[in-house]
C-alpha cells in the first residue's frame, strides 16, 4: 500500500512540474530567465515548484 501511495504522490508532483514548466514558457520573461526557471523545477521538482509558486513569472492568464 505504501508504495501505490508514493506512486500517486509521484505522479501529482510530476503532473504540477510539468504544469508548472508550461506556464513559466507561456509567461512574458525573458528568455533568459525562463531556462533558469525550467531548470530550477526539472532539478528540485518538489522545492523548485514552492519558489516558482511564489516567486516565479506567471502565464498569460485569461479568465
Amino acid at each position: 500500500m505504501g508504495s501505490t501511495f508514493n506512486t500517486l504522490i509521484g505522479l501529482i508532483i510530476f503532473a504540477l512540474d510539468i504544469w508548472a514548466i508550461i506556464n513559466v514558457l507561456k509567461s512574458g520573461a525573458e528568455v533568459g530567465m525562463k531556462v533558469l526557471w525550467v531548470l530550477l523545477i526539472l532539478l528540485l521538482p518538489v522545492l523548485g515548484l514552492i519558489i516558482w509558486a511564489i516567486a516565479g513569472p506567471r502565464g498569460d492568464v485569461r479568465i
